[in-house]
């Protein structure tokens, strides 16, 4: 009986685990695709007004650009309206081998999940919704207070631990890109990528709450 639960619970961990690592590339997934957001700071930050560059030329190559990072993507990036340094062009390149590692992780999660939850579902089973709600919710909130506390220097070390070299270190008059994609628009993109791991944290939490009250109305 006891090492029954304890397989148990390593099944609920292991699936836990799988469904945070899901929720947390999902979140990155849309917020890199979702354009609107960008869309939105132009006119926020005057994005538009900064490089004295009309809305719709920075959309078309912002489209490029994010379309380059795409996993079903294949070809080299090329920005109509900017010209690029070898050292930014191999920086968007190792940016790109990095997303499409998330995407991959998505997808893989996602699928591999589906099963597994199904069968817990079945089985009445929900104690993975609780720990999947501790662990995305835990992960987030950690990272939102080292970035809240002073994003700029979050922002250093991420790219410190992610990149090998400096090239994320972009010099305007040879990557002009780098004027359209101001540090703020980053943060905006941390910000929804937190909270949307955090919705989908508080989501799990309330179907386990209710389906355990479901169960225990069964049992009376």
């Amino acid at each position: 009986m006891k090492n029954l639960f304890i397989m148990s619970r390593k099944k609920d961990i292991f699936l836990a685990l799988l469904l945070t690592i899901f929720f947390i590339s999902f979140a990155v997934c849309f917020t890199v695709f979702f354009k609107p957001l960008y869309y939105f700071d132009i006119d926020y930050l005057n994005i538009d007004k900064y490089v004295l560059i009309d809305i719709e030329t920075i959309k078309k190559n912002y489209d490029i650009l994010i379309e380059y990072q795409s996993l079903f993507y294949n070809g080299t990036l090329n920005l109509p309206d900017f010209v690029m340094s070898t050292q930014g062009r191999i920086h968007f390149e190792e940016v790109k081998r990095i997303f499409e590692f998330i995407q991959i992780s998505c997808i893989l999660t996602g699928v591999i999940s589906i099963p597994l939850v199904y069968r817990n579902v079945k089985d009445k089973e929900y104690d993975f919704l609780k720990l999947t709600s501790i662990f995305s919710i835990g992960i987030p909130l950690v990272l939102g207070m080292i970035a809240s506390a002073d994003f700029n220097q979050a922002f250093v070390w991420f790219h410190q631990i992610v990149f090998r070299n400096d090239y994320w270190i972009f010099d305007y008059r040879t990557d002009p890109i780098i004027k359209i994609l101001p540090e703020s628009f980053f943060m905006h993109c941390f910000m929804l990528i937190v909270a949307i791991v955090i919705v989908l944290s508080i989501l799990c939490y309330i179907i386990y709450r209710r389906k355990r009250k479901n169960i225990l109305k069964d049992y009376i």
